[in-house]
């Protein structure tokens, strides 16, 4: 369900779509960072999974994150530069929120 719940957020094969949650995400990571998408980021990690057309082969699982996969050495890096705790609104916890079908912390 992970990678239907990326592409109903606007992440798709063909880019992002005008008018969706990933389009929002978009225009605020932009404003926030000066004016682009840092890789890396939520917003081009997602884009790069939409693209891909699967979240699973990373590890963002719609029953959370697997195990020694990429998103764990992902969630692992961001606790460790962060003092020991993935932040609210980070590159892991977007992702992870919207494989699940959430907002990324957006409203």
């Amino acid at each position: 369900m992970s990678d239907q719940n990326v592409r109903n957020a606007g992440f798709s094969p063909s880019g992002i779509k005008g008018g969706s949650l990933a389009s929002s995400m978009m225009s605020h990571e932009a404003k926030a960072s000066g004016g682009g998408v840092r890789s890396g980021g939520p917003t081009s990690t997602l884009q790069e999974m939409g693209a891909r057309g699967s979240t699973h082969s990373s590890g963002f699982t719609s029953s959370g994150i697997s195990p020694a996969s990429h998103a764990s050495q992902m969630m692992s890096n961001e606790a460790r530069s962060h003092g020991g705790g993935t932040p609210q609104g980070g590159t892991t916890s977007t992702v992870q929120s919207i494989s699940m079908g959430g907002k990324g912390g957006r409203r």
